[in-house]
């Protein structure tokens, strides 16, 4: 082997994540929970013909329930104080369950179980291994059928830590726990934890005219890199053992798929020209961390570079202290101790703190024209919850979920919807549906949500 083709391949490499990523053959559209598409033009698109929008927020630790949920003719409690302004926009669904994050036979992990089943209704392998397994995500389905439509299939976006190797959770994988988006039951999404990375992702990196060059060039760099992969495999194929060619054409699968998605980016050229500047990284305040993801997210929305998203705001079980809210003890700690009325004040208080960050981004989408007349908040479909509800029992039936948007005028707000105990899963189906994705049937879904 010469020394050029031995820098190439180490070169490919380093490049093996972003490789191993894209959604698999095997989940090509119809192939799926017997899914069957509508037409094209009518996939992630409202009654007017303007993009519909699917995104999803997950929030650590359940809530404290006494502080959460509304009362009355839909009065907001403390928690969700924030969003009063915004009643009109979304609806609070009580009655949600993830039985598939409870305990079972599987122990203690309840955290990791609650990450990897909020998307997916589906119960997450007990291992700390490689052999990881639970379930494509709601975004993921989404994303193979109507990904075409924009640059990007979808997003996902983390304002925490990113850890996708070793154990975290009594004997779970950390790719539970810190991942949303699942492309296969074994293959999560990783998502981007730097504003600065994202930005330069949608738009380019420099500022101004440069983004356009810059972008231009990093598509010519990708797709070297692939051609370069597609030569050095076929060689390879020609070496391997009969045993050994089923692995590597799963693996070419892989491949190829990237291949089909890059060609797909490649038909979406121009890319838009927006006024911000690029953010400088990671801030350290943790509010004005959230909301750069939450902008980042509201600038892709907005100029069409994706229509699914997922936004992990902080790991189930995290211990996040919150000194700007003069709370010095841990997020985790405090939900174990809810039992002492001051600290179950503090539990109400974070979740307020995340929630008046989410009002933020609404207000953002509400008051942002989309290509129709109406707003882009209109024209989505917004999950903010968790698969867990009460931290301090790990209980994981009567979700914390608010459901935000109107999917042009297809779905009611401004209401407490309380319905019979069912799993999550049916509310998936009946978005699926909404989005143009045509299934009865979604992770541990019983039926549509017919309330929806």
């Amino acid at each position: 082997m010469n020394h050029q083709s031995s820098d190439r391949r180490g070169f490919l490499r380093g490049m093996g994540v972003s490789i191993a990523l894209p959604a698999l053959m095997s989940l090509q559209p119809g192939s799926l929970f017997g899914a069957q598409i509508s037409d094209t033009a009518r996939m992630a698109t409202t009654s007017t013909g303007a993009p519909l929008r699917m995104a999803f927020m997950s929030i650590p630790n359940g809530v404290q329930q006494d502080h959460w949920f509304p009362t009355g003719d839909f009065e907001l409690n403390e928690s969700m104080a924030p969003l009063a302004s915004l009643k009109e926009h979304f609806q609070v669904i009580g009655g949600l369950d993830h039985e598939n994050a409870t305990a079972g036979r599987d122990g203690a992990g309840d955290h990791a179980r609650a990450s990897a089943t909020f998307l997916t209704g589906a119960r997450a392998r007990k291992t700390a291994g490689n052999d990881i397994h639970v379930g494509i995500s709601i975004d993921q389905v989404a994303a193979q059928r109507a990904g075409n439509l924009t640059r990007f299939p979808s997003l996902e976006l983390s304002s925490d830590l990113i850890r996708n190797s070793g154990g975290c959770d009594s004997g779970y994988a950390c790719a539970y726990q810190y991942n949303l988006a699942w492309s296969s039951a074994s293959t999560p999404v990783t998502p981007e934890a730097n504003p600065r990375l994202v930005f330069e992702r949608l738009f380019g990196a420099g500022e101004g005219s440069e983004r356009r060059k810059n972008f231009a060039l990093r598509q010519q760099t990708e797709r070297s890199v692939l051609d370069f992969v597609l030569e050095e495999a076929s060689d390879v194929q020609r070496s391997l053992a009969v045993s050994d060619r089923q692995k590597f054409d799963e693996y070419l699968t892989v491949v190829r798929e990237l291949e089909l998605r890059l060609k797909a980016a490649e038909t979406h050229q121009e890319i838009p020209e927006i006024e911000r500047s690029t953010p400088v990284g990671i801030p350290g305040d943790f509010s004005q961390y959230m909301d750069l993801m939450f902008d980042m997210l509201h600038l892709a929305f907005q100029t069409d570079t994706t229509r699914i998203a997922t936004l992990l705001l902080a790991y189930d079980g995290s211990n996040r202290t919150f000194p700007q809210l003069g709370i010095r003890e841990g997020h985790h700690y405090l939900t174990h101790n809810q039992r002492e009325t001051d600290l179950a004040k503090k539990v109400a208080a974070i979740d307020q703190f995340y929630i008046s960050r989410f009002a933020r981004f609404l207000e953002r989408m509400a008051t942002t024209d989309d290509v129709d007349g109406n707003s882009l908040l209109h024209n989505s479909m917004i999950v903010y919850g968790g698969a867990i509800a009460d931290g301090n029992r790990h209980t994981h039936d009567n979700l914390p979920v608010i459901l935000a948007g109107h999917a042009g005028r297809a779905i009611q707000t401004g209401r407490y919807l309380k319905v019979d105990p069912q799993p999550m899963s049916n509310l998936y189906v009946s978005m699926l549906n909404q989005f143009g994705v045509q299934t009865d049937q979604f992770g541990d879904s019983t039926r549509r949500l017919a309330e929806f």
